[in-house]
C-alpha cells in the first residue's frame, strides 16, 4: 500500500507520535520520588541514564521502560489507526504514516514543547519504536545496544551504535520502507550525543555506574 496524500493524515500521524513521545517520564518520576528536577544534575536531560545519576536504580529502570513503552505505543496505535481494508498483516496500514508517527515519537522525546524543547537523547524511545515497527528491527537494536554496553560500559556509545544499526537492520530484514525514518532518528540521536562523542575521543566519558 502506498503513502497517502492527505496532509491531515500526515499531520495527525506526526502529532500522535510527538504527543506520546513528549511525555517526560524521567522528570515526572524523579519529582514524584522527591528527588527534585533531574535536569539539574549530570547531563541535564530527562533520560534513564541521567535518572541513574540520582542513585535510584529503580527509577532509572522505570524511566527506561516507560520511555521505550511510549515509543512502542505510538507505533502500535499508528498501525491500527490507519488500517487498510485488506486486513492482511502486510497491509495493516500505510507504512509511511506509521514511520511518520515513529519519527514523531523520537522528536517529541528529544524536543518536548512542554520543556522548552530540551528533553532526552532518544535511545530508549527509539528502542520501543523499533520493536513497534518490526520485531526484527527491535532485536537487532537491542543486541547492538546491550552488546556494546556490556563490552565497553559506555551508555552513549551503546546508544549511538544501536541507533545507527536500526536503519541498516530495517533495510536488511525487508522493512526498507522504514529506513528513511530510522536514518533520520539515528541522525538526531548522534547529534544529541555530540558532547559524548567528544568525551569518548578524549577518554573522559564516564562509564555506566559512575557519577559525572
Amino acid at each position: 500500500m502506498g503513502a497517502r496524500s492527505d496532509p491531515m493524515e500526515w499531520l495527525l500521524a506526526f502529532l500522535l507520535g510527538y504527543g506520546l513521545g513528549s511525555i517526560p517520564f524521567g522528570l515526572v518520576l524523579t519529582r514524584l520520588a522527591g528527588l527534585g528536577d533531574v535536569r539539574a544534575i549530570g547531563s541535564g536531560n530527562i533520560g534513564a541514564t541521567n535518572v541513574l545519576r540520582t542513585g535510584n536504580k529503580g527509577l532509572a529502570a522505570a524511566t527506561l521502560l516507560l520511555d521505550a513503552g511510549k515509543g512502542f505505543l505510538a507505533v502500535w496505535l499508528a498501525w491500527r489507526l490507519w488500517a487498510s481494508a485488506e486486513g492482511m498483516v502486510e497491509f495493516w496500514s500505510d507504512p509511511w504514516l506509521v514511520g511518520t508517527a515513529a519519527l514523531g515519537a523520537i522528536i517529541g522525546h528529544c524536543f518536548p514543547v512542554w520543556l522548552r524543547f530540551k528533553g532526552g537523547k532518544g535511545v530508549a524511545t527509539l528502542a520501543g519504536v523499533c520493536f513497534g515497527l518490526a520485531w526484527q528491527i527491535g532485536v537487532v537494536y537491542a543486541l547492538a545496544w546491550l552488546g556494546m554496553l556490556a563490552i565497553w560500559r559506555y551508555s552513549s556509545l551503546a546508544g549511538i551504535t544501536a541507533a545507527i544499526a536500526a536503519p541498516v537492520a530495517a533495510w536488511l530484514t525487508g522493512w526498507g520502507v522504514f529506513t528513511p525514518f530510522l536514518a533520520a532518528a539515528a541522525a538526531i540521536v548522534v547529534l544529541l550525543h555530540r558532547a559524548n562523542i567528544a568525551r569518548l575521543r578524549a577518554g573522559t566519558e564516564p562509564k555506566v555506574g559512575r557519577k559525572g
